[in-house]
């Protein structure tokens, strides 16, 4: 199977529908993300993204359609599977173990697969961290805890980050050093899949984006086309 982008695609979403109990959230959602490619979903608060995101990993169990990750069908897959697959989910409350310190939280996850960051890379990926290794989750400012989260993940050796909202709260400075770690991240090979509302951000960091509505993808174009797009997504998400 070949992406609308002509790559053969890491994870390959089709026809995707979710519901939180009796709600229907997800109504068919159909994207594609290739190996090392960054893809942002846009679209304003409630239509679904973030839904998207916990359905494709597994954390919503109400879910129906196919969830190919590297040539596997997860959704029948429980969760825990899901994560020993390679799919590695940053939430918005960004999970970490607010007792602990930071050196304790990154010695904490299970590797799922080689290629996972030793403690030293991550240190060289995030100096800050570095700086406060002794330091309990709850000490750490917001920026900090989020570049825990990721830092987390990294260690696990997962080779797709789902992050949810990574700059959301956080102070501009602390904005750029994230967008910065994605970019090295990308080089490196990582494929990133991310909801972002920070339109700016997104911008800085995708190769391509899914805008969308009421539970479905409406649209899917490249960041080269953005410029032209800009008044329809100024009209759906007020960018």
């Amino acid at each position: 199977m070949t992406s609308e982008h002509g790559k053969k695609p890491l994870l390959s979403v089709r026809d995707l529908h979710a519901w939180y109990g009796e709600s229907h959230a997800l109504h068919g959602v159909n994207l594609d993300v290739a190996e090392s490619e960054t893809v942002t979903l846009l679209g304003r608060n409630g239509v679904g993204k973030t839904t998207t995101l916990r359905a494709i990993m597994g954390i919503i169990r109400k879910r129906k359609g196919v969830i190919d990750f590297a040539g596997q069908d997860l959704i029948h897959t429980p969760l825990h599977r899901t994560a020993h697959a390679g799919l590695g989910f940053v939430p918005e409350e960004r999970g970490i173990f607010a007792t602990l310190s930071v050196d304790e939280n990154l010695l904490l996850p299970p590797v799922v697969s080689e290629g996972g960051m030793s403690i030293d890379e991550i240190f060289e990926l995030f100096p800050n961290l570095k700086e406060r290794r002794n330091s309990q989750g709850t000490k750490l400012s917001g920026g900090e805890q989020q570049m825990l989260a990721i830092a987390r993940m990294l260690r696990t050796g997962v080779k797709l980050l789902l992050l949810d909202e990574p700059t959301e709260g956080l102070a501009p400075v602390i904005v750029e050093r994230i967008g910065e770690v994605l970019a090295t991240l990308k080089a490196r090979g990582m494929t990133i899949l991310l909801v972002e509302q920070n339109f700016r951000f997104a911008s800085r960091v995708a190769d391509r984006f899914y805008l969308m509505e009421h539970g479905q993808i409406t649209a899917s174009f490249p960041a080269s086309e953005l410029d032209q797009r800009m008044e329809e997504l100024h009209e759906v998400i007020g960018v």
